[in-house]
């Protein structure tokens, strides 16, 4: 499986290495295992002793170095070994490979790529810490290749029947019928845009407004290659004005696992009743129903592409322009840094605060 290396991938949320947890993930087919340093700064390392190629996981934290659970050898989070139980010597090679981790945004970036790791180039989503805005954030654990999982989050014609209780509607043609400005940004980034005029509320939309009656809605989705999806989207009730919107910034953000497994780290960014834990907490749990919706399809979709084969889609559609054009760039994105030693992607997101310019 071929996948984007020198770029900066999620590799979990800040807090998940507090308090001294250590913490195994696979990424990109590398197992991977995080703690942080007594002194506050975070460490990757390749997640293997370099003995005998147990898990420095399934060993014991002892201070800021990694015991082996093998032999007892232990390892510093810069990946040297400082000890090596029954002798004096050291071996060079008793070291372990080690990555660059940062943590920026509340979240923990990883750079798995040969390339020299730039900070400068971790993507810019502010709004997951911003006190401006209020997250509820959440994991998944997908079955299914993560390039299906961009395909799902640029479609934005499956929600009447994939997500029919939460965000869809019960006519199905409702949101259908609404075009798809779809709009293509540099090397790497596709935006697809869709406003959805005088409509009934959706479950979802009709609890965070708390408006029962007809709504406007807009909602835009971004892929930024090589894994991160922003939808964003504002609804308020007709005859009320835009600048009022409830409005959200729904950031996914999707590292590989394996060629069939993806990390699905998430965050949903709001930007009214910011003091209200209750809604934070009620639109937390209908995420997580709504994503349950997605991964049921992505695996079952997995399973059809491994038995049958590619491409997909088999009959393209067109709602499948977004999808087609991101993957088409992922894929142009590969080669270049196949082509190119010395070729790293900059990512970039097109979302802003302000409010978009309407026609409804």
């Amino acid at each position: 499986m071929n996948w984007l290396k020198n770029a900066w991938y999620v590799a979990g949320f800040q807090n998940e290495l507090d308090d001294g947890a250590v913490v195994a993930r696979k990424l990109l087919d590398i197992s991977v295992v995080m703690l942080r340093h007594s002194e506050g700064r975070v460490a990757a390392l390749e997640d293997v002793c370099p003995h005998r190629l147990l898990p420095l996981s399934a060993g014991t934290r002892v201070g800021d170095e990694l015991q082996c659970g093998y032999h007892g050898i232990r390892i510093t989070v810069d990946g040297a070994c400082t000890l090596a139980p029954g002798q004096v010597h050291i071996p060079k090679q008793a070291c372990v490979r080690k990555f660059a981790l940062q943590e920026r945004h509340g979240l923990l970036w990883i750079w798995l790529g040969d390339a020299a790791a730039n900070p400068d180039l971790i993507p810019n989503i502010h709004w997951n810490d911003s006190q401006e805005w209020v997250c509820s954030r959440g994991y998944h654990h997908v079955d299914a290749d993560f390039r299906l999982a961009v395909d799902n989050l640029m479609d934005l014609g499956h929600e009447s029947w994939v997500h029919l209780r939460t965000i869809g509607q019960e006519d199905e043609e409702a949101i259908p019928s609404f075009p798809v400005k779809v709009s293509v940004h540099g090397d790497g980034a596709v935006r697809a845009h869709r406003e959805m005029p005088n409509i009934d509320a959706p479950p979802f939309f009709a609890m965070v407004l708390d408006h029962q009656g007809r709504i406007n809605r807009w909602q835009t989705a971004v892929s930024s290659s090589p894994s991160i999806c922003m939808t964003d989207f504002g609804v308020y009730p007709v005859g009320t004005s835009p600048d009022n919107a409830y409005r959200s910034h729904v950031l996914h953000l999707l590292t590989p696992e394996s060629e069939n497994t993806t990390h699905y780290f998430w965050s949903v960014a709001r930007n009214r009743r910011l003091d209200d834990a209750g809604l934070t907490e009620s639109v937390r749990q209908a995420i997580v129903h709504t994503f349950d919706e997605d991964a049921v399809v992505l695996s079952l979709q997995q399973k059809q592409v491994q038995r049958y084969g590619g491409p997909i889609p088999r009959v393209a559609l067109k709602v499948d322009e977004a999808p087609i054009r991101a993957r088409r760039m992922l894929d142009a994105l590969i080669k270049r840094e196949e082509q190119e030693a010395d070729f790293v992607y900059q990512p970039a997101l097109m979302i802003e605060d302000t409010t978009p310019e309407l026609s409804m």
